[in-house]
């Protein structure tokens, strides 16, 4: 029983250090994302949308 207990704890902390984790690298993206200029988003957009275009379609 107490090593299951024991398990359990690590589990716990190992999840809670995940949600950091993940949320440390959501909040640097965007931040990364505001620094950005209405220019340089639509200059990223347009260049998105010339490769999608540029791209042969996927067989049906």
């Amino acid at each position: 029983m107490e090593v299951l207990v024991k398990l359990w704890k690590w589990l716990g902390l190992a999840g809670v250090a995940g949600v950091a984790a993940t949320g440390a690298i959501i909040a640097r993206d965007q931040r990364q994302r505001a620094q950005l200029t209405p220019e340089e988003v639509r200059d990223r957009l347009r260049e998105r949308l010339d490769e999608s275009q540029s791209r042969p379609a996927p067989p049906a």
